[in-house]
């Protein structure tokens, strides 16, 4: 039980509490705790933000219990319940580590140099090596052997994150891997920080006492590194890049071209020591075309030795060994695999699969499938788990660069149209899937329709797959100057915005929504949903200022176009952004007037359909307003009406987050044998729909009614 009258130990809940809304739960206690703020200290207290604002909301907190025992017994009941709702990870042992190449050759000095970075006493200074050198020359493959050689040094784990996985660019964005390591380390969903600082704040927590292997895979710079880095001593985090990292305080290690006989011995293994015999005479040439470059070598063994020593005779010189083994790949593929290679290496696609490629080329799904399984074959594209393909950097810009030259820019521009169309109608079809009661804009969802997936479950998780793929379709519509593309595409990830809380990841395309909004031409609904969206993102981001400035131009533009639908979102989107920072007076203000907005839709106009959902979702809100407010009575009642509402329309979700609401209402009126039935009823709702993340709220609250003081 949390001391009610210890500053630190409610200062310890609060920044805990604060620290986990990236999920619904999350937010969840965060709201939870500024209703107890309000009952203890008796007044109206705004939400804390930072660390100092924390510690004196808890003074305040343990003033009010010193005063009063039933406050006391209130606040220490809350705090345990959100203490252990909040607890840290079950002590989860990663192994994210990839597997080494069978043929491995050399590396002395790279390998030694870690052996005594990793060896070396603690002295306070930060074990992290960076190793460094071209593209192909082997950095990864180091990393990764010596990683697999000395898990014994790492008995906690190994941590691994490709840095050019995803994301616009190639270049994936920290707090996406601190979401992926705190996962793996045991952090439930619901409890993941909302923001980049205080996800690498609790990943340094985590590591403290650690002893783990930590592998940062082609990095780009040193700031996208730092956050990921940590001074515990039992930890060693491997860097690998192109280059030196002006920044990054770290052994550097250059890693170079293979010695002649290293090369030689590596190149006997994949080719087998026939072929080498057999081309013995060639062998010169093709080593010195290699020069060095594990990946030329490895291209050289399947390409087959003779036909590269004859094309390094017929003056086909390269400075780059990684372009000439790349060249020399190329040249032996069949027509269609050349056509995929070129045409899907037009855009930055993080991950490709057959039917992405059949859109992007206008093959068959079988010839693209082919075509995809050749590259991959010929080492020019790399294969995930999934079985999705990916470019390397250097081959993705040869292969981009063939097709400007052989293809020509309309065709080029063509195949961008149709990956992107793609990917748009693939959004639109699962969005519509995985939230089909809200309204929608998009010309494309009725047409569409909700696509044939089995579940809600099924859709969201091709959406949370296919996310860093429909960021970069965003990004490529921004740049077609399409930005009638990029606010469908945008509207299209509404569900992953509400269902799956990735808003870091999500962020770059809803600013390019924001964008596209305030173009000419953009329909001013369309305009205010882009904003809406952005507004909902930073709010989760805490980002508040900025939220609140995208709602006053939502409801701008709606009021503009006399959409009174649109309105009254923008307006209840303002309310909840209120409830997160606990000003509750205001949020109530806000869902009635967006009550009154929706009271003037008459027959016939857009979003008719719609209002009785509407208004269930909104008396829910004005309950959690009212409840904030300390009117529990009034509150209990809108709740209850949501309850009705969606328990005779027989949607699960919201109804048992309605029933959580209730049953809390009930609890803060000490009627907690009442409120266990509805908490009973809401967790079997939420487990058979898949939504475990909300099931941390109501343990908490069973916890309360079960402890409930005499």
């Amino acid at each position: 039980m949390i001391d009610p009258l210890s500053v630190t130990a409610v200062t310890g809940v609060l920044g805990a509490v604060g620290s986990a809304m990236a999920g619904e739960a999350g937010k969840w206690a965060w709201e939870a705790v500024g209703n107890l703020a309000q009952r203890v200290t008796g007044r109206q207290v705004a939400a804390p933000v930072g660390a100092e604002e924390c510690e004196e909301l808890a003074r305040r907190l343990v003033e009010g219990a010193r005063h009063d025992p039933e406050r006391a017994r209130a606040l220490a009941a809350w705090m345990s319940g959100l203490a252990d709702g909040a607890q840290g990870p079950t002590g989860a042992v990663p192994r994210l580590l990839p597997a080494s190449t069978r043929y491995f050759t050399d590396r002395r000095g790279p390998l030694a140099a870690l052996d005594k970075e990793a060896g070396r006493k603690a002295d306070g200074r930060p074990r992290q090596v960076l190793l460094h050198g071209p593209d192909g020359i082997g950095t990864s493959a180091v990393a990764i052997h010596w990683g697999g050689r000395e898990a014994h040094r790492f008995p906690d784990g190994q941590l691994y994150a490709d840095l050019r996985a995803a994301g616009p660019g190639g270049v994936v964005d920290p707090a996406t891997v601190l979401r992926r390591f705190l996962r793996r380390l045991g952090v439930p969903a619901e409890q993941l920080p909302a923001g980049l600082e205080r996800r690498a704040e609790r990943f340094a927590e985590l590591l403290a006492g650690r002893r783990l292997l930590v592998v940062l895979d082609h990095a780009h710079s040193a700031a996208q590194v730092r956050p990921l880095l940590t001074a515990a001593p039992g930890v060693l985090t491997v860097v690998t890049a192109r280059r030196p990292l002006a920044g990054l305080d770290a052994l550097n290690v250059a890693v170079g071209p293979l010695a002649e006989k290293d090369a030689r011995r590596l190149l006997t293994d994949l080719a087998g020591k026939h072929a080498v015999t057999a081309a013995k005479a060639a062998l010169p040439g093709v080593l010195e075309r290699c020069a060095g470059s594990p990946f030329a070598l490895r291209a050289a063994a399947s390409s087959g030795l003779g036909d590269i020593a004859q094309r390094a005779l017929a003056g086909q010189t390269f400075t780059d060994p990684v372009e000439a083994a790349t060249a020399d790949r190329y040249a032996r593929l069949t027509p269609n695999a050349a056509l995929a290679y070129r045409r899907c290496a037009l855009r930055h696609w993080p991950a490709i699969d057959l039917r992405a490629a059949a859109a992007t080329t206008g093959l068959s799904e079988a010839d693209a499938a082919e075509a995809l399984d050749e590259l991959a074959a010929a080492g020019l594209l790399e294969t995930a788990l999934d079985g999705r393909h990916r470019y390397r950097p250097a081959v993705r810009r040869h292969a981009e660069a063939a097709a400007v030259r052989e293809d020509g820019l309309a065709a080029c521009a063509t195949a961008v149209h149709r990956a992107v169309e793609h990917y748009l109608r693939l959004a639109v079809g699962a969005d519509h899937a995985a939230l089909p009661q809200r309204w929608h804009l998009g010309p494309l969802y009725a047409e569409i329709g909700p696509g044939g997936y089995p579940d809600e479950a099924a859709a969201l998780a091709v959406l949370g797959a296919e996310l860093p793929n429909l960021v970069e379709a965003v990004a490529a519509a921004e740049e077609f100057a399409e930005p009638g593309t990029v606010c469908q595409l945008v509207e299209a990830l509404w569900a992953l915005q509400l269902k799956a809380g990735r808003h870091d990841e999500l962020l770059p395309a809803l600013r390019a929504g924001a964008r596209a909004a305030g173009l000419p031409g953009t329909e001013a609904r369309t305009a205010a949903r882009m904003h809406v969206q952005l507004a909902l993102a930073l709010t989760e981001l805490q980002e508040y200022g900025e939220a609140e400035q995208q709602l006053v131009l939502a409801t701008d533009a709606e009021e503009k176009d006399g959409h009174l639908r649109g309105q009254a979102t923008a307006v209840e989107t303002l309310g909840l952004l209120r409830l997160r920072q606990w000003r509750y007076a205001e949020a109530l203000e806000c869902f009635d007037r967006a009550a009154g907005l929706l009271a003037g839709i008459g027959d016939g106009d857009s979003g008719q359909a719609d209002l009785p959902r509407a208004r269930a979702l909104l008396d829910r809100h004005r309950g959690r307003a009212l409840r904030g407010l300390g009117r529990f009575e009034p509150a209990g009642a809108a709740i209850a009406a949501a309850v009705a509402f969606f328990r005779g329309t027989g949607e699960a979700y919201n109804l048992a987050r309605a029933l959580t609401d209730l049953a809390q209402t009930l609890i803060e009126q000490r009627r907690g044998p009442d409120a266990l039935p509805l908490l009973d009823e809401a967790a079997v709702l939420l487990e058979r729909g898949g939504a475990t993340f909300h099931l941390m709220p109501v343990g908490v609250l069973r916890e309360l009614c079960v402890n409930e003081p005499e």
